[in-house]
């Protein structure tokens, strides 16, 4: 047997496996994401099943059909309530956002200030956040500014901590590196420290983002005539209870397309950082 005889089925099966097509986004979506929708279609088809055959009144706890059916017939009320507990969540997440980065890159660079600070923003997060809503409702009204302030100091902390241990946990390799360059205190956290920091940052942020929907209707609890936290107030002694579950699936949404925006945009800006994912093989 001649060597191009021995060599043609490995250039076959080579050829071969080089035109076999790779994993498609589909098939990396349902690699991804498919088993957290069979669980929730699961658990939803449990719910309607369970709630049917027990004869549970609509009052008590509706179907997701029933909730499904509220959302037609009370979109009048909901759109508009919708609206405003989205401005309170953006507005206030982007108040976090900028406060909690600037607050974490001035503790990194100051160590005088951060063994004065860090321990007051540990201290700082005792409190419950549904005692002092109520307090600044009292200082600044019933406008959006007590429901930005809330908001923002609900997605305050995890954005700092986060941003902190980043900015302090880079290589210390790089550092000298810069210093043997001559490179100054600006042009190392802007080349190494900030870059390096930013996968923290945006974890910090991921976190935040599924607190600030929980931020705008603690707000609104407080002392609001608007809103999704207002709506199911205003629900809950008229025992509108699919208007609440209603309104919980809007806030559900809201959290999560804000936790995607996120992401996106990590990835766009970071796309260094690790993935919590395989793809699928």
């Amino acid at each position: 047997m001649t060597r191009a005889t021995q060599e043609a089925p490995a250039r076959g099966q080579a050829e071969e496996s080089i035109g076999k097509p790779g994993p498609t986004k589909s098939r990396a979506f349902a690699w991804n994401y498919g088993p957290a929708i069979a669980i929730t279609l699961a658990a939803i088809g449990l719910w309607e099943l369970v709630i049917r055959v027990a004869h549970v009144p609509e009052y008590l706890i509706p179907t997701p059909s029933e909730v499904a059916a509220d959302f037609k017939a009370d979109w009048p009320v909901l759109e508009p309530n919708l609206v405003v507990t989205l401005r309170e969540i953006v507005l206030g997440f982007a108040i976090s956002v900028a406060a909690g980065v600037g607050l974490a890159v001035l503790l990194h660079l100051s160590p005088t200030l951060r063994r004065a600070f860090y321990p007051l923003l540990i201290g700082s997060q005792t409190i419950p956040i549904i005692v002092l809503a109520p307090i600044l409702v009292i200082l600044f009204g019933y406008g959006i500014l007590p429901k930005l302030i809330i908001v923002a100091l609900i997605c305050f902390f995890p954005i700092v901590v986060n941003g902190i241990d980043g900015l302090r946990s880079v290589d210390d390799d790089l550092i000298r590196m810069m210093l043997t360059l001559n490179g100054t205190r600006w042009s190392i956290f802007r080349r190494v420290e900030f870059p390096a920091a930013l996968p923290s940052i945006f974890s910090g942020m991921r976190i935040a983002a599924t607190f600030a929907a929980i931020g705008a209707v603690f707000g609104e609890w407080s002392g609001s005539n608007q809103g999704l936290g207002y709506v199911m107030l205003a629900a809950t002694p008229n025992l509108l209870t699919a208007r609440i579950f209603a309104a919980i699936v809007l806030l559900t949404v809201v959290a999560m397309a804000l936790f995607g925006l996120v992401y996106g945009l990590e990835r766009a800006f970071v796309p260094w950082a690790p993935r919590g994912h395989k793809k699928a093989e």
